[in-house]
């Protein structure tokens, strides 16, 4: 609808259209209402539940009707959809001031090199553990240099991809380390796949050489790519130089490939660069500051981005990574053992994931929790509750597609906040963010803070 049944008004009569007192004035059964009353001057009443809604919550609102009535009157042939809702005051808040996001962070670093510091400065450090299997800072980056001289020698190099095909174990870890140490980009496969995606993405990738354990080598199907078993060919890699190796990477360069179902259900391989995935792992140390002491539970898919931020985030803090066993992440009391046992203080669940978590018996055990962080699906207010009932630690809300290197956005949930949809916050470091309607223009702070659909625009 083009025409508003509105007089053309004078500069005085504009000058009318202000806002000057909001209040709770009487009871309605609706959480709000809005009552326009025609008089000399139009006269608007808001009502609303104090338990729904803040003062200020409704004061912007009625910012926002005052700026939609003076575009009205400005542009009546305009459509409704093209007339702006958001103040001045608003615009500048959501477009300028919360996506002034600028840190300067050591840019120039490579996901390697960030894990080779850790090294340099605590080589004795337990840096992961599987089941009975340890091993330090040092031999993990001896075993993963083994490797990477050996894929340079086969002619792994910046922008090569190499496949990874391995079950959670500590070869995982050492594969994903000497790729990107030779140079390449690793592509997860889940062993868990059917064969015709995983034929799919092998041959959509053209990975060239493909990591793995002889264990799985018959359930991949038919493929051209070279095969480097990490167990079958240990004594081999044993005779390559356990230095680091020199390579020409960048942090522009690719560090891995993951692929999603995307929209269509087709797979789609999502390239994620060095420097992207570095800028979340430095704000997250900012943010969330760990000690040598902190573990952090490694249980996601490694063809879920989540997997790259449970194994870099201790990796490039000085941490130590503990590996759930394979398929150990559908087992919440396996879990709830694994975190007691080893003493685990930081983990990552999906929501739904999270709920049955805590509706196990014996949490009490994981009190040396000290950080859970949702991601991947809307935590609802119901489970943020049930959660500070149930457990002692601090609870962040994650959002971010694979695209922008694991997550965008961070909120941390408090147990007295009374938000009945919970907001995905703030971006993160050198990250700007944009929510949009469906016709692209930018949607109000109300809805930035506490939206939970797709809607969004990175930079």
């Amino acid at each position: 609808m083009r025409n508003y049944p509105i007089n053309n008004l004078s500069q005085e009569q504009n000058q009318l259209l202000s806002v000057s007192e909001v209040e709770n004035f009487e009871e309605t059964n609706y959480p709000l209402t809005v009552v326009a009353i025609p008089k000399p001057e139009l006269l608007i009443k808001f009502s609303y539940d104090i338990s729904r809604f803040t003062k200020d919550t409704v004061i912007r609102m009625a910012g926002h009707l005052q700026t939609l009535l003076e575009a009205m009157i400005a542009n009546p042939q305009q459509q409704v959809s093209q007339l702006p809702l958001l103040t001045a005051e608003e615009q500048n808040q959501l477009l300028i001031e919360w996506n002034n996001t600028q840190i300067n962070y050591h840019k120039e670093q490579c996901l390697h090199r960030l894990f080779e510091e850790q090294v340099e400065r605590n080589p004795e450090a337990i840096a992961v553990i599987f089941a009975d299997q340890k091993l330090t800072y040092q031999e993990l980056n001896n075993r993963a240099n083994q490797l990477a001289h050996c894929l340079q020698e086969k002619g792994v190099k910046p922008e090569a991809l190499v496949g990874i095909f391995i079950e959670r174990s500590l070869e995982m870890i050492i594969g994903i380390l000497g790729i990107l140490k030779a140079g390449g980009a690793y592509v997860p496969l889940d062993p868990n796949y059917p064969a015709e995606r995983l034929a799919y993405m092998l041959e959509d990738s053209a990975v060239s050489i493909l990591i793995t354990q002889q264990s799985l080598v018959e359930s991949l199907p038919e493929n051209q790519a070279e095969l480097l078993c990490l167990d079958r060919d240990g004594q081999q890699l044993e005779n390559y130089s356990r230095e680091n190796p020199i390579n020409r990477v960048t942090p522009a360069n690719l560090a891995y490939i993951i692929y999603t179902s995307g929209s269509t259900g087709k797979p789609k391989g999502v390239m994620n660069t060095h420097q992207g995935i570095s800028n979340n792992l430095l704000q997250t140390m900012d943010v969330y500051p760990r000690i040598a002491g902190d573990r952090i539970l490694q249980m996601g898919l490694l063809s879920f981005d989540i997997s790259v931020w449970e194994i870099f985030c201790s990796l490039t803090s000085g941490t130590t990574l503990v590996i759930a066993k394979p398929e150990g992440q559908k087992d919440i009391a396996y879990l709830i053992n694994l975190i007691a046992q080893e003493q685990v203080t930081h983990a990552i669940f999906v929501p739904s994931m999270l709920r049955v978590f805590l509706q196990q018996p014996n949490l009490e055990s994981c009190s040396c929790l000290k950080r859970i962080f949702c991601g991947g699906e809307a935590l609802s207010f119901e489970l943020k509750q049930r959660f500070f009932e149930r457990l002692n630690c601090e609870l962040y809300n994650l959002y971010g597609p694979t695209e922008t290197a694991v997550y965008a956005t961070y909120f941390q949930c408090t147990p007295e906040s009374n938000y009945q949809i919970i907001p995905i916050g703030r971006p993160i470091a050198n990250t700007q963010i944009y929510i949009l309607n469906s016709d692209l223009k930018p949607v109000s702070r109300w809805r930035y803070w506490r939206t939970t659909y797709w809607g969004y625009f990175f930079s």
